[in-house]
């Protein structure tokens, strides 16, 4: 199994705290639209209300609902954590749950002043699944700005007639203007370019450079059924629409190309005129001092002269595609790109260095991470729960306002993401609805949830359970034993 994502998702945050202010990024308002037999309700949420800010009064259309859904309560910062043996007691028997497998690994933490208040292997490394990519996010914001955009270059071939397209890594490149993701940077702007730059001469080949990156295209702990599953593909840096064979197909599954980079060629040369048999792999030449874009041509004398670019929307977007949706193709990029950031080999073993050194360099617990990808599909991953803890709550902090773009695309229980269709319908889940903020992660035999949960006197406690140990066709027993025990936390006093 692999995580994959309902419809719905949560909007860029906006806004701030009263009093200890998390960062602006934080302080988001999520809305969801309604649109049923013609009733739009526009309901309030999640952080603006979780946050103590007022509730956004709701528009309709038609009728309107009387009681909008409560999203995320309050915080309090001056509520009093819940206790030591509160929780212990609380927990302990959630933890025991046999759904959950013979090893469970349990972390939680105040958000306010990171102590860590309850931890049963909680510095036990683990499989963490698709919870890996909180630790890509705030490897990827500390290591590139969050406004960063990763380019698309198309540069004049050392032979006459060559048009070289580069690719620097954007996972989200379009061939037409509407691609799979929304504002997407698009091949047919990057050719139009191109043919205004070379001034009416046609090219006649298009040689396609993928050698920014390195390595395989699968990560060896992957499993056998990733590369063809619909949740992973190769990874490469140039691809369309997230290496899907469609940019129509739907959000989670869909069927990828397995040489991304040359059928984003096809798709150029396609634009530019020049014969799809015309498209070869290969690398740009060094580029020329001499020319710019407006006097360039592919006569041969002036290779690597840059004819065009192109720009992927800010990394803080694709940040939030990456949890909201827990897409993989995405966080290989954003891996890729903490490697590029830091000179290492922008493979898997270059970016996992990567990463692990800027996890290092934030001051947190290093021993507590060993990774082989950014995505969590590989099984060779390990992390545990007390640096997943420490990650929020470093996130959380004011004095690092730009990791706080990582709570903008956290799923919010029985609202959106992966957690939509989770917490209510569950006995003994039903308290975390609108409260439980988190990543999931999912493979067979591994379940994790890591994030954020507000309790009943409204303190914010950061989260992480871990377990990789649950029989294989345990799946919805394990989640509801892992909602029950986030669901308990939201209901702390625990004192």
């Amino acid at each position: 199994m692999r995580d994959h994502l309902p419809a719905g998702a949560a909007s860029p945050p906006v806004g701030s705290a009263p009093r200890r202010r998390l960062p602006l990024l934080l302080a988001a308002v999520l809305v969801l639209v309604l649109v049923v037999a013609g009733l739009v309700a526009v309901r309030p949420g999640p952080v603006g209300r979780w946050l103590g800010d007022e509730p956004v009064t709701p528009a309709a259309s038609g009728t309107v609902e009387s009681v909008p859904l409560p999203v995320l309560a309050a915080v309090d910062v001056a509520a009093s954590a819940p206790g030591t043996d509160g929780l212990r007691s609380v927990l302990e028997p959630l933890v025991d749950d046999t759904t959950l497998g013979g090893r469970v690994n349990v972390a939680v933490a105040d958000a306010l002043t990171g102590e860590l208040l309850f931890e049963r292997g909680g510095g036990e490394l683990t499989v963490p699944a698709s919870v890996t990519k909180l630790v890509t996010a705030v490897t990827v914001l500390t290591a590139r700005s969050p406004g960063h955009r990763i380019p698309t270059r198309a540069v004049s071939g050392a032979q006459p007639g060559e048009v070289v397209l580069v690719g620097g890594g954007d996972p989200t490149l379009a061939a037409e203007a509407k691609g799979f993701y929304s504002g997407a940077a698009s091949l047919a702007d990057l050719a139009e370019q191109v043919r205004s730059a070379l001034g009416g001469v046609a090219p006649t080949e298009v040689v396609v450079d993928s050698s920014s990156y390195s390595g395989p295209v699968y990560e060896p702990g992957w499993d056998d059924d990733i590369p063809s599953g619909g949740y992973g593909g190769a990874i490469t840096a140039l691809m369309l629409d997230g290496a899907r064979k469609s940019p129509k197909a739907g959000q989670g599954w869909a069927e990828r190309v397995t040489e991304p980079d040359l059928v984003a060629g096809r798709a150029f040369a396609k634009l530019l005129g020049v014969p799809v048999g015309a498209v070869r792999k290969g690398t740009a030449p060094p580029a020329s001092t001499a020319a710019t874009a407006a006097t360039a041509t592919v006569s041969g004398d002036r290779p690597g002269t840059e004819l065009g670019i192109v720009y992927s929307p800010p990394l803080i977007r694709l940040v939030d595609i990456m949890i909201s949706e827990s897409d993989n193709i995405v966080a290989e990029a954003l891996a890729r790109q903490v490697a590029l950031a830091r000179d290492r080999p922008a493979s898997f073993t270059g970016a996992a260095a990567a990463m692990a050194e800027v996890v290092s360099e934030l001051g947190l617990p290093e021993a507590g991470l060993d990774l082989a990808d950014g995505s969590g599909l590989s099984r060779s991953n390990l992390i545990s729960p007390i640096l997943l803890t420490e990650l929020l709550v470093l996130a959380a902090s004011p004095n690092r306002p730009e990791l706080g773009g990582i709570f903008g695309g956290l799923p919010v229980a029985g609202w959106s993401g992966t957690l939509r269709d989770r917490y209510g319908a569950t006995p003994g889940t039903a308290a975390g609805a609108g409260v439980v903020r988190a990543k999931t992660g999912t493979l067979t035999r591994v379940h994790a949830i890591a994030g954020v949960v507000t309790t009943a006197e409204g303190r914010l406690l950061t989260f992480a359970v871990l377990t990789d140990d649950v029989p294989p066709d345990g799946m919805e027993p394990a989640r509801a034993a892992l909602d029950r025990i986030a669901t308990a936390l939201a209901g702390c006093g625990c004192r």
